[in-house]
């Protein structure tokens, strides 16, 4: 591909579908591929584009548009994901199209299309123009494997049965399993994107998982049998695991601008391990009840918290809330989860474990209070408590709704130096944050699957 003095470098476009919590890992890879040599591009959408918080500055990773049919609002335009995911999976195919053809037809032919799982008609079009493919999934290989099990029909719904044993899993409790399958029927449209992931992945050349070795290896094995499988991950900036992508701090992307300065201002004035750091993520909505007993469970265990409530969320907060805890509390819009998670006030992180979260906190070392909501976050969720043993799960009521005491008991649990549990899992979030680091690090699992890929191109 070009003379030993002037090699040219593999061009990979990678694209992610349009969603915060898609485009972290996805992005991250391609700082990785720019790190060693490889000319990576991002794939977004035209309205996404315009309207992310992004750091141009932060990575030289060339960015084109394609569209979703929906150019001036996104998803919000859509009005929901029964009118978002058709229409993009009707107009997305020709616009990823045109965009490769253009690319080849000014002297930049693309030479690998990295896609995010939930796109699987990104491997037709790459099919068409003769291009290696690799699928990249943003949510673990435990959920994966339950939702490939479906596809294949090997798990009927609605199950039979209250729970499920799959190759390379602990036993799943149909509460466990993700929301899609547990409660049939639910968000249909996105019950056919999780599932229809597998309906060409045997056409992959690479399938890619955004977890190091280690995590997951029994299911890691086990797919292995059937894909070309690899772990690239931890996929979170290289600054908070192995310092070797020099200035990679942040993603270089956000959907929603944090208030920095607010919240590590306040947490630089905490005590170490005293903090009780609390968001449900991008997407994931509490319900007002849910709401009030969060809202009454931080108020009464006097714990210092941070808590991450969206502007469209803030109306569920309490009366007064934000006055009456003022004290020992910071209400924010939204926050830098990475600088918070690593900062050393913060003593444990209550979360609605989607999988970046997830990630981030078992990378940094930072005790988990479960609260799953929906998708594949109740699998996570039994992984940090049963699996990883990183965390403890708050369990809900019949209602569905956790309780102000359960809450308080879990934050006691995991913020003081009283309970066994919480000793025992303090010491094992130490050895899966050094595990994290070792598996992206020079020679670690992951590093030596990027290589290989790379390597390949070339």
């Amino acid at each position: 591909m070009g003379d030993e003095n002037n090699p040219k470098k593999p061009h990979v476009l990678i694209f992610p579908y349009p969603a915060q919590g898609h485009i972290n890992p996805i992005l991250q890879f391609a700082k990785r591929l720019l790190s060693k040599g490889v000319k990576a591009a991002l794939v977004t959408t035209v309205f996404l584009s315009h309207s992310s918080f992004s750091d141009p500055s932060s990575t030289s990773i060339d960015i084109h548009t394609i569209s979703d049919g929906f150019d001036q609002g996104g998803y919000e335009q859509a009005g929901g994901s029964d009118a978002y995911l058709p229409t993009f999976w009707s107009v997305g195919p020709n616009s990823l199209a045109a965009l490769i053809k253009k690319l080849g037809e000014t002297g930049h032919p693309v030479d690998a299309l990295v896609y995010d799982g939930f796109l699987p008609w990104a491997l037709d079009v790459a099919k068409q123009f003769g291009i290696p493919s690799a699928v990249f999934f943003t949510q673990s290989c435990a959920v994966n494997s339950v939702y490939y099990h479906v596809n294949k029909g090997l798990l009927q719904l609605p199950l039979p049965v209250p729970h499920v044993s799959l190759p390379g899993l602990p036993p799943l409790q149909v509460s466990e399993l993700p929301s899609f399958v547990a409660r049939y029927g639910s968000y249909p449209a996105w019950f056919d994107v999780v599932v229809n992931q597998f309906s060409n992945v045997d056409g992959a050349d690479w399938v890619f998982f955004n977890i190091f070795y280690d995590l997951e290896k029994e299911v890691v094995n086990w797919m292995s049998r059937f894909w070309n499988v690899m772990t690239v991950g931890p996929t979170i900036p290289s600054m908070y695991l192995d310092k070797r992508i020099e200035n990679d701090k942040d993603y270089g992307m956000n959907l929603f601008k944090p208030n920095v300065d607010a919240c590590m201002s306040w947490l630089g004035r905490k005590p170490k391990d005293s903090v009780l750091y609390v968001s449900f993520g991008s997407f994931a909505s509490l319900g007002i009840e849910q709401t009030t007993e969060l809202a009454c469970a931080l108020k009464s265990s006097n714990v210092y918290f941070l808590w991450v409530v969206r502007e469209t969320e803030m109306a569920k907060l309490p009366y007064n809330f934000i006055e009456e805890t003022s004290e020992k509390g910071l209400v924010v819009a939204w926050c830098p989860q990475l600088e918070v998670l690593s900062n050393e006030a913060v003593g444990c992180f209550l979360t609605h474990c989607g999988f970046n979260s997830t990630l981030e906190a078992l990378s940094l070392g930072v005790p988990m209070l479960a609260m799953p909501q929906w998708t594949d976050q109740p699998t996570n969720a039994k992984h940090v408590e049963d699996v990883w043993r990183i965390g403890i799960r708050a369990h809900p009521n019949e209602k569905g709704v956790v309780r102000r005491e359960t809450i308080e008991w879990c934050i006691k649990e995991l913020l003081t130096e009283v309970g066994e549990k919480g000793k025992e899992i303090r010491k094992n979030s130490i050895k899966w944050k050094n595990l994290a680091k070792k598996g992206i690090d020079e020679g670690g699992n992951s590093d030596k699957n990027i290589d290989e890929f790379i390597a390949k191109l070339l």
